[in-house]
């Protein structure tokens, strides 16, 4: 059996509590990224043109849209609100996996 990325991304989360704290915000950023910019794109929007409704810069909503920071929940709903949309915050049990 070959060594996967997942073993090598596993391995070292157990030893590197940086990589660790990386990948766990990068859990987080990655999937409100791309709903960003999915609800971006499909309401043909600039990032400039959300960033104004939002009352925000466009280098917020750019790092905000590669990963780079972690928006607030007012962050959110203020996105939400300038693309029409309605905001839910859900928790879901986590799969147990051995």
């Amino acid at each position: 059996m070959s060594y996967t990325s997942d073993d090598y991304i596993r391995d070292r989360r157990k030893n590197d509590t940086e990589f660790d704290k990386e990948i766990m915000r990068q859990e987080i950023a990655f999937p409100i990224a791309m709903q960003i910019i999915k609800l971006r794109d499909k309401a043909g929007l600039t990032q400039k043109q959300l960033a104004e409704l939002v009352g925000t810069k466009q280098s917020a909503i750019a790092r905000l849209e590669n990963g780079e920071s972690i928006p607030t929940i007012q962050t959110l709903y203020k996105i939400s609100t300038a693309l029409n949309q309605t905001m839910t915050v859900s928790f879901e049990a986590k799969s147990m996996t051995n």
